[in-house]
C-alpha cells in the first residue's frame, strides 16, 4: 500500500501545481490588460536605448510608401525589417547600443545602405534618397564589413535567437548560465556565481543603462528571466571608465519592450526527469508613445541539489519570476 500512495501524492501535487500555473497565467494577462489600458499612466521612455529615424524619398524629394528598411547588426544577430509610412517615414525603437548596417529597397528604385553606430539615448536621424532603377545584370563582389565591429574594447554580443539555442541549467541562474557559455575567460562556479579572468564579485551588470552592483545568483539577488532579454553585450576586456571601479566583466543588457511594436508574445510549457515542469508566458505591444511588456515564469523541479534519487522526495522546490517593462 505505501508502494502505491506516494505516485498518487506526486499525481495530486502536480494537479495542484498546474492549476497554479493556469491561475497565474491568467492573473498576468489580466495584469498586462490593466497596465496597458491605463494610457497616459503606463507611458515609457527609452532614454536607456536607442532609436533609428529617417524618411525614403524618390529623386524628387516626394516619400515613397511602402519602401523597406533593414537594420542588422549580423555580429549579435539583431534583424528588424519594417516599412516606411505614408509619409516616407520609419522608425526603430528599442534599439541596443551598437553598430548597424542599414539597407533601404523599393520597387523600381536602386537599393542603397548605410553603416551608423547608435550609442547615445538621441534618436539617430537618417534620409534616404533612392535612384531611380535601370535593368542591368552585374556581378558584384565586395566585403563583408558589418561583421566587423570597430570598437575599442574587446566584447561578445549575444542575441536574443542564440539566447534560445543554449542549454541553460536553471531558471533561477539563467543569466549566469548564459555569460559562463558565451564569454570566453569565464568559469561557472557553485550556487550560480561564475569567475571572470580569475576575479571574485568582480562583475558590473548594467541592465538598461541602470548600474547593479549586487552579485547575481540565488543567495544575493534574482537574476533576469531570458525570455525578458533582447540582447547581452559582455565586455572582456578592461573596463571603461563609465562603469566604475569594477575590474572584470562588464555586461550590458537591454531587455525587451513594446513601444513601437505590435501585439505579441506566447506561453510554452516544459517537462523533465526528476519531477521538473513550468510554464513561460510573454506578452507585449504598444506603438510609438505608450507600449508595455511583461514576462511570468514559474518551475517546480527535483534538481535543486542535484538529487542523486530517482524519485525526488527531498529536493524540490519552486521557481517564479516575472517582470514588467
Amino acid at each position: 500500500m505505501e508502494t502505491e500512495a506516494a505516485p498518487l501524492a506526486l499525481t495530486q501535487g502536480s494537479i495542484r501545481w498546474e492549476i497554479f500555473l493556469m491561475k497565474i497565467t491568467c492573473l498576468f494577462i489580466a495584469l498586462f490588460l490593466a497596465i496597458f489600458a491605463a494610457g497616459p499612466y503606463a507611458r515609457a521612455q527609452l532614454g536607456n536605448t536607442g532609436s533609428i529615424q529617417g524618411s525614403v524619398t524618390d529623386p524628387s524629394g516626394l516619400p515613397l510608401q511602402v519602401a523597406s528598411v533593414t537594420i542588422r547588426n549580423r555580429a549579435s544577430g539583431y534583424e528588424r525589417v519594417i516599412k516606411t509610412d505614408s509619409a516616407g517615414a520609419f522608425r526603430v525603437m528599442n534599439v541596443p547600443f551598437d553598430s548597424y548596417h542599414i539597407d533601404v529597397s523599393a520597387p523600381g528604385f536602386e537599393a542603397t545602405h548605410q553603416d551608423v553606430p547608435v550609442r547615445t539615448a538621441v534618436p539617430t536621424t537618417l534620409k534616404f534618397s533612392l535612384k531611380l532603377g535601370i535593368e542591368t545584370t552585374s556581378v558584384t563582389v565586395e566585403e563583408s564589413a558589418d561583421l566587423i565591429e570597430r570598437v575599442p574594447e574587446a566584447h561578445v554580443d549575444i542575441s536574443d535567437t542564440e539566447i534560445s539555442k543554449l542549454p541553460i541549467t536553471s531558471t533561477g541562474t539563467g543569466l549566469s548560465d548564459l555569460i559562463t557559455l558565451s564569454a570566453p575567460g569565464v568559469v561557472a562556479d557553485s550556487n550560480g556565481f561564475f569567475h571572470p579572468l580569475g576575479d571574485h564579485a568582480q562583475t558590473s551588470f548594467m541592465v538598461d543603462n541602470q548600474p547593479i552592483s549586487d552579485q547575481q545568483s540565488k543567495q544575493f539577488s534574482t537574476q533576469l528571466p531570458l525570455n525578458a532579454i533582447q540582447s547581452v553585450e559582455v565586455t572582456t576586456g578592461p573596463p571603461q571608465a563609465e562603469y566604475g571601479d569594477k575590474t572584470s566583466l562588464i555586461v550590458n543588457t537591454t531587455t525587451k519592450s513594446g513601444l513601437g511594436q505590435k501585439m505579441f508574445g506566447g506561453i510554452a510549457a516544459k517537462a523533465g526527469s526528476f519531477g521538473t515542469y513550468g510554464e513561460e508566458a510573454s506578452l507585449g505591444g504598444g506603438n510609438g508613445k505608450i507600449g508595455n511588456f511583461i514576462v511570468f515564469n514559474a518551475e517546480r523541479t527535483g534538481r535543486f541539489l542535484d538529487t542523486p534519487e530517482f524519485s525526488a522526495f527531498h529536493d524540490r522546490g519552486n521557481d517564479a519570476t516575472a517582470f514588467d517593462r
